[in-house]
């Protein structure tokens, strides 16, 4: 697997964000979904990684700046085809250490709260991220959860 910053020119990164937002659109309601779309990815405040196979795109991940001390985690996503294979786990090892790097204290998160997004919370959890209340721009909604974690 090669994670590299990524342009977010490419075709097959385009196909896998409209289908992250596909997806996000199916399982919460319009008010609900915050995923970005390709247009807010590309700005100055967002670093985008993604990873591959050769050349299939097994999946991707973000990391925004919130602030000096504060950076959220956006569009973790991997192609169905590489599920259960580690690849947001090595996304999420990348957003981590660049967080660190950048002297980030706090790394949070949004992500939907019905059970399509267990998978994700798991994850999440695993890497010491706990619901927390709503930050930045985020409400308190029914769809959604916030978690967060000290790094």
């Amino acid at each position: 697997m090669r994670i590299v910053v990524d342009d977010l020119s490419g075709p097959e990164i385009a196909a896998l964000l409209e289908a992250h937002l596909d997806d996000m659109r199916r399982h919460s309601p319009p008010g609900s979904v915050h995923a970005l779309d390709l247009d807010r990815l590309r700005q100055p405040d967002i670093t985008f990684w993604t990873a591959w196979d050769g050349t299939a795109l097994m999946g991707c991940g973000a990391l925004r700046e919130l602030d000096a001390a504060h950076g959220e985690i956006k569009s973790m996503r991997t192609d169905p085809a590489y599920l259960r294979r580690g690849v947001a786990a090595a996304l999420l090892d990348e957003i981590i250490a660049t967080a660190r790097a950048r002297g980030y204290r706090r790394l949070s998160l949004e992500t939907g709260r019905p059970a399509p997004f267990q998978p994700a919370h798991r994850l999440y959890e695993h890497y010491g991220f706990s619901e927390c209340p709503p930050f930045a721009d985020y409400v308190l909604d029914d769809f959604s959860i916030c978690m967060t974690r000290d790094i």
